[in-house]
């Protein structure tokens, strides 16, 4: 069955050992940040420093897996339409509004969906890790080091697909930052298959 994330919130739910999910962009340019944890021992939580180093590269597509804190396998990527994701910029946030884009009344991103959703499995604020954040477009001069987020390489119905390698808590959002999609906030589709 497929659900829908709204614009700007987000969810979670338990994802078993052997199932697949599917992430779907139904409109494209949407990014849509994830987390997960080990449904064992939420301490262990997803990695982006393990993941980038056992992989050796920044843009990570089919095939590729993420680790955890405990370099411990969590997801492998077994499907990818799109191709490019991050893995280096941390969830946006009330902050994030407020000193990138000025904003005197911050909306509470990425971070404050996450905080939401994650509660009834006693995940709090100080928990949540660099998100792996799907479709997100993010490009890196290899020179100086500069990033400039640019707008998503994903087209209406582009998905990515993983296979949980352990018991895990999943977070996905539609993310809320208006330079990580283009300038517009759209829905996510995900779907356990």
């Amino acid at each position: 069955m497929r659900n829908r994330i709204a614009p700007r919130s987000g969810t979670a739910f338990e994802l078993r050992k052997g199932q697949r999910l599917r992430v779907t962009d139904p409109q494209g340019e949407q990014v849509s940040d994830m987390l997960a944890f080990s449904m064992a021992d939420v301490r262990e939580n997803l990695s982006s420093g393990r993941s980038l180093d056992y992989a050796s590269k920044l843009f990570l597509s089919t095939g590729d897996v993420l680790y955890s804190n405990r370099s411990r396998p969590m997801l492998e990527i077994v499907e990818d339409t799109v191709g490019r994701h991050d893995f280096l910029l941390t969830p946006c946030s009330a902050d994030t509004f407020r000193i990138i884009y000025g904003d005197d009344s911050p909306h509470h991103g990425c971070q404050g969906n996450f905080e939401r959703a994650l509660a009834p499995y006693g995940i709090t604020a100080d928990d949540i890790p660099v998100a792996f954040n799907i479709f997100m477009n993010v490009a890196i001069d290899g020179e100086s080091g500069a990033i400039a987020v640019k707008p998503p390489r994903s087209r209406a119905g582009d998905h990515i697909a993983f296979v949980a390698l352990m018991d895990l808590v999943v977070a996905l959002t539609a993310c809320s930052a208006p330079q990580s999609n283009n300038g517009s906030f759209k829905p996510i589709d995900w779907e356990i298959l």
